[in-house]
């Protein structure tokens, strides 16, 4: 899974700055980040859409095809919608999240931001999210953006990960902590 990571990691990056730096040209980062995130959005939410970025059985062209239909009926930012059909033309799709992923990075770091995956067993109510950015904007020193993922299994709790630290607050790492301890005791 890893090595998965880091290939997907070496194919979106480039994409991402390439994106980031026409952006940039053209006063439109914010623009484009919305756009951006709207598709992410789609594929978290729909998962016909997320398989269908990541078919090995769709051609290129097909999927540029229906790709190009998608974004002309979305009514895309006209940048976004080039970019993804340059992406589908190229064959990438299946590392369109990495793409997006990457270029989310390059925007909160050029804006001075850190990213935070933040993972609950519930989704957290707007409240929540706010003081848990102000809590780590303390603690970091710099402002946050949260993203967002939900896994019931965590039972409660949060798990986050800023860059290389993480902190495991969940009820599931604890339940299991407590058992590989009353092993080791009994």
């Amino acid at each position: 899974m890893a090595a998965q990571d880091s290939v997907l990691t070496q194919i979106a990056r480039p994409y991402a700055s390439a994106l980031f730096e026409l952006a940039e040209e053209s006063n439109s980062v914010a623009t484009v980040e919305q756009g951006l995130v709207a598709i992410a959005a789609l594929a978290a939410d729909s998962q016909d859409f997320s398989r269908f970025l990541r078919s090995p059985v769709i051609n290129a062209d097909a999927k540029a095809d229906a790709i190009a239909a998608i974004l002309s009926k979305a009514k895309a930012d006209a940048t976004v919608s080039n970019f993804v059909r340059v992406v589908a033309r190229n064959g990438r799709l299946f590392a369109l999240p990495a793409i997006i992923s990457a270029f989310r990075d390059r925007a909160a770091a050029a804006r001075g931001e850190v990213t935070a995956e933040v993972t609950s067993a519930t989704a957290l109510s707007p409240a929540q999210v706010k003081t848990l950015a102000e809590t780590l904007k303390a603690r970091i020193g710099k402002s946050v953006t949260l993203n967002e993922h939900v896994d019931p299994s965590l039972i409660g709790g949060l798990v986050v990960k800023v860059g290389s630290q993480m902190i495991d607050s969940s009820l599931k790492t604890k339940l299991t902590a407590m058992k590989i301890a009353m092993k080791e005791v009994g």
